[in-house]
């Protein structure tokens, strides 16, 4: 049943993916009417986050974030399928990283590096960044139920020359590479909510008493990870600039727990900043106290 779905849908996708990008932005117009208007895809989960994180904000201000964010998730999702066929100068045209020496004179200093960023405006658009690191590049992802759209998320990512790793395989493949001496950068997403039993830390995030995932700390301080942080800007529709932000260099001399809310704190200033290109779409406080 798998390889049918992948089957019929697969061709869809690879002629959204070769659409220039002027069509494939009316195409999300009108995804977004049908997503927005029709399907009323997760609209209350969305409101609901919307109030419990922005309560500062009179509903008519909150309304218009929400709408806003919904037109940028049906960009984001085209973008995504564009990355099929998208070339190299183009989505270095399109994703910027704005100081790629603060990454490169950490690179200088011969150790791994764990870079934390957020679901936030492109995230899907970061593997852009292997093509200009030295180090073996690692996306750590959640595995997709469907073994051949996951397969073809990995052909996508080996474009860019990105291994993909699942949440599962982090610690050993990091524990592996350490011990073989083998440099290498680990993307981490971590700003979604862990499960409750795995839950070792809570703190205020969006002045919420949340948990929060802990992982990369704790391998950074195991492993002696450099540790930076992406703060992603949307720029205009379809560009995106990437600025790097030194997190730790020695992450076993910082408090424990330190690093993981500098880096929730570092999420909820870029959110403030432009609410709607937060994805909004997952119960991020489903737990809180």
């Amino acid at each position: 049943m798998q390889l049918i779905v992948f089957i019929l849908f697969y061709p869809f996708l690879w002629i959204i993916s070769i659409l220039p990008f002027r069509v494939l932005y009316l195409l999300s117009d009108f995804v977004f009417f049908i997503v927005y208007r029709i399907i009323k895809y997760r609209k209350k989960t969305v409101r609901e986050n919307l109030a419990l994180a922005l309560p500062h904000l009179s509903k008519p201000e909150r309304d218009l974030i929400e709408k806003k964010f919904f037109k940028h998730l049906c960009d984001m999702f085209l973008e995504m399928i564009k990355t099929l066929s998208i070339s190299r100068k183009e989505i270095e045209n399109r994703f910027v990283f704005t100081n790629l020496e603060l990454y490169k004179d950490l690179e200088k200093k011969n150790k791994s590096v764990a870079l934390l960023c957020a679901h936030y405006a492109s995230y899907e658009w970061t593997v852009s960044m292997n093509h200009y690191i030295t180090y073996k590049g690692y996306g750590i992802y959640k595995k997709i139920a469907n073994t051949y759209f996951d397969r073809l998320v990995h052909h996508i990512r080996s474009k860019f020359k990105a291994t993909l790793i699942s949440t599962k395989e982090t610690a050993s493949t990091i524990e592996k590479n350490h011990a073989n001496g083998v440099l290498s950068l680990y993307g981490f997403a971590s700003d979604q909510s862990p499960r409750l039993d795995k839950a070792m830390h809570w703190c205020k995030f969006m002045g919420i008493e949340t948990p929060v995932h802990t992982g990369a700390e704790l391998l950074a301080k195991r492993y002696d990870l450099n540790l930076i942080f992406l703060r992603v800007k949307k720029v205009k529709r379809g560009y995106y600039e990437g600025t790097f932000e030194l997190m730790a260099e020695n992450p076993k001399d910082t408090k424990r727990f330190e690093i993981s809310e500098d880096f929730i704190h570092r999420v909820e200033k870029q959110i403030l900043e432009d609410p709607e290109f937060y994805l909004w779409t997952h119960k991020r406080w489903k737990h809180r106290r």
